[in-house]
């Protein structure tokens, strides 16, 4: 069996890598930084993460369930924490030995029923030396948060205009007129980051949020409602309950109120910045209208000055090293079934292209397992695999939604109901263990052919 190739080393990229381990299925990593880690490495070339950011579920509902997070470290760890986290993991299980590393992929290209893959060593120069090689299938892996989504800004601004992706640390907002636009989770953190340094602060919304606290009763939030399973209507209805009566309604911080029902965008989990826009620190503007150089003007009419703009307005999904076609790409996302099974390949999946609230890393780890256990399964013939794989040509256009009325945004195309998920997760990987042999894992040997 030629090996199969896994692009990316954070947490998806290592899961996976651990569960072709755990069936015998031989493959090789890919990674461009140094280390593991992925987004968590504030020191990699594709990490968007800043100083001050914190895990935004808590540690219980997001960590490896084989492998927790220590009990001295906090229930929103520091991104240094996680990124130390997932070091151990990979010498925990062996997966250092599985990767190439300062490894960039370059392209990926079908070759008959193999991929054809080209990487190159990364180096000072830009001049690395380049490798193709021949594997028997791709499992891609580099992440969804890396790639910024910048929109055109209605003028032309005289100051300074940077994407949450390029920012680090809050010194940049000494003494300047801020306006950050976009308040995701994201948005949130750094807007209450720049209070502490910058002379003013607005924030530009184009629509309403629900915001939840981290705690309730000293509680994390999503540790109560992750262990209660009720209807999605009754989850929706409580979840807005208990944000009103512990936050209050965004109207009355002068946001506009969310025009959907709860959970249908994501949440923001941050009660700070509600604080500061309660203290005068924060101002909240509507949507731009027209920007002429340090002047901006907003719908409604009101108007500001500003030195920097700082854009939080999310990622778009970007896959540089292979073709759009080869993944089925509809409208703003991959149409995928369970948002990883190609419905033409078989050796094609792209790993943690995957969102819903409560998911956590063990949620994609069963996602890695249930690729990792139909390869094998296919591998030998199994009718479990077949009984899958006509599946998955079949369901690809469906949606696990779990009847959520998702918006129609671009970071929202992958966005999935966890429960409804999990299920089908659960139920397909029962169906490939029923047949499931046990014998030795020779056939599951071999090596890459170079080029």
């Amino acid at each position: 069996m030629k090996p199969y190739a896994v692009i990316g080393a954070g947490p998806m990229g290592l899961c996976t890598v651990r569960n072709l381990m755990k069936y015998g299925i031989p493959c090789i990593g890919f990674e461009i930084h140094n280390d593991v880690g992925g987004l968590w490495d504030i020191d990699s070339p594709t990490s968007t993460m800043y100083e001050s950011a914190h895990l935004i579920s808590s540690k219980k509902m997001t960590e490896f369930a084989e492998f927790p997070l220590p009990d001295h470290v906090a229930q929103f760890p520091h991104h240094s924490e996680l990124r130390d986290y997932f070091r151990a993991y990979a010498k925990a299980f062996g997966l250092y030995e599985r990767y190439e590393f300062n490894t960039e992929v370059v392209r990926c290209e079908r070759d008959g029923n193999d991929w054809r893959i080209t990487t190159r060593i990364v180096s000072g120069d830009g001049k690395g030396r380049e490798q193709t090689r021949v594997f028997g299938g791709l499992l891609i892996a580099n992440g969804t948060l890396h790639h910024p989504n910048i929109p055109k800004l209605p003028g032309d601004f005289a100051g300074e205009v940077l994407h949450s992706s390029a920012y680090r640390d809050p010194v940049i907002f000494d003494g300047k007129r801020v306006l950050l636009v976009g308040c995701g989770n994201s948005g949130a953190d750094i807007a209450v980051d720049a209070v502490h340094r910058a002379k003013s602060v607005d924030i530009s919304l184009r629509r309403g949020y629900y915001f939840l606290p981290k705690f309730i009763g000293g509680v994390p939030t999503d540790a109560v409602g992750g262990r209660i399973k009720l209807p999605r209507f009754i989850q929706q209805r409580i979840s807005v309950a208990l944000s009103r009566l512990m936050l209050g309604r965004p109207s009355q911080y002068g946001l506009p109120e969310p025009d959907y029902k709860m959970f249908e965008s994501h949440p923001v989990i941050n009660s700070l910045i509600l604080h500061h826009i309660g203290h005068g620190d924060i101002h909240p503007r509507g949507d731009i209208a027209s920007i002429d150089g340090h002047k901006v003007t907003f719908k409604g009419g009101d108007r500001g000055e500003y030195d920097m703009i700082l854009l939080a307005t999310g990622y778009k999904l970007h896959y540089p090293f292979i073709d759009q076609d080869l993944l089925n790409w509809v409208g703003y996302a991959p149409r995928l079934y369970l948002n990883v099974f190609h419905p033409e390949y078989d050796n094609l999946f792209l790993m943690g292209m995957v969102e819903a609230v409560g998911l956590g890393w063990e949620g994609r780890n069963e996602q890695a397992q249930l690729v990792a256990l139909y390869i094998r399964q296919l591998s030998l013939g199994a009718e479990s695999a077949r009984r899958f794989k006509a599946i998955k040509r079949e369901r690809a256009a469906q949606r696990t939604d779990g009847g959520v009325n998702y918006l129609d945004l671009e970071r929202m195309a992958y966005y999935v109901h966890k429960d409804t998920y999990l299920k089908a997760l659960r139920s397909h990987t029962a169906d490939l263990r029923r047949d499931l042999q046990t014998e030795d894992t020779d056939a599951f040997t071999g090596n890459a052919e170079a080029i």
